[in-house]
């Protein structure tokens, strides 16, 4: 099992930035992508951002391209979600998530390890 824990989340204006961290703990797989997904009221789940534990190699949804970086720190075991620009758009609650997997999985339901969330609230 894989415990996931996020932190950071908030209530800012729009332009202004937030980071998310995402502390793991548990069993640990030599492939496993991170993942950053949101999801807003009324809406499905969607992937923000991944990022290859070991590789390194990043994904990142069209709509947050530029703004959003993802990083990870491995001798802490921790996953990171840079966000810039906010956007009223953005508000969602963003959850952590992990797949032992080598190839990257969009969707969210393929995915096997989540956190509990964390509100992220852009106002205009």
């Amino acid at each position: 099992q894989v415990q996931l824990v996020e932190s950071g989340g908030g209530l800012v204006q729009a332009g202004d930035s937030l980071r998310l961290s995402c502390a793991a703990s548990g069993r640990t797989f030599s492939r496993i992508y991170m993942g950053w997904f949101r999801q807003a009221p009324g809406k499905e789940r969607e992937i923000v951002a991944a990022i290859h534990w070991s590789a390194g190699s990043t994904y990142y949804a069209d709509s947050v391209k530029g703004r959003f970086t993802i990083s990870r720190d491995n001798a802490k075991n921790m996953v990171y979600l840079q966000m810039n620009s906010l956007k009223p758009e953005d508000t969602a609650v963003y959850y952590c998530a992990a797949d032992p997997t080598l190839v990257l999985r969009i969707l969210p339901t393929l995915w096997d390890y989540w956190g509990q969330g964390t509100q992220v609230t852009v106002s205009s």
